[in-house]
């Protein structure tokens, strides 16, 4: 069973074992899951909220503040079976990284080392051959094709990027 990386709890909240999420996920997925692991252990969601983009969650069998504290800095997981169909046209982080990264021509620019989540746009983070980085506005300006049979992306480059 593989297990995906949703969030980290960040502080506690209250007196009744209630932890804050940053999520790495969209806050409102939350809703949708009965049980989530910290770290190695499973707990029930028995109630979630929100205050502006921080999850709120009260999870089973951490009932107080203490126990709540004792979770901090821990990372919240949900196993890879409970994440959703995505629409057509959207990806996984997971599923992008380690994908070879080729120009319009063909061309290897390298591969996926990561995918900055950016206000504006997600940034493609390109590790090229040797080993400087590159990063590509993740826009259909840019991003040509992604093809995850193949593990390829096809970008076009914005112009002057590579004699930078």
């Amino acid at each position: 069973m593989k297990k995906i990386k949703m969030g980290k709890i960040v502080n506690a909240v209250g007196l009744k074992g209630e932890v804050k999420v940053y999520s790495y996920s969209e806050p409102s997925r939350y809703k949708e899951l009965t049980d989530i692991y910290v770290e190695e252990k499973i707990h029930r969601i028995e109630n979630v909220r929100y205050q502006k983009n921080i999850v709120i969650l009260k999870l089973s069998g951490i009932d107080d503040r203490t126990g709540a504290e004792n979770a901090k800095e821990k990372y919240i997981y949900i196993i890879e079976d409970d994440l959703p169909e995505l629409p057509e046209d959207t990806y996984y982080i997971k599923d992008l990284i380690g994908m070879s990264v080729v120009d319009e021509t063909g061309e290897s620019l390298g591969k996926v080392k990561d995918i900055i989540q950016n206000a504006a746009q997600d940034l493609y983070e390109i590790e090229r051959a040797n080993g400087k980085l590159l990063l590509i506005p993740g826009v259909k300006e840019f991003i040509i094709d992604i093809d995850l049979n193949i593990k390829e992306i096809k970008v076009k480059l914005p112009e002057g990027l590579l004699e930078l």
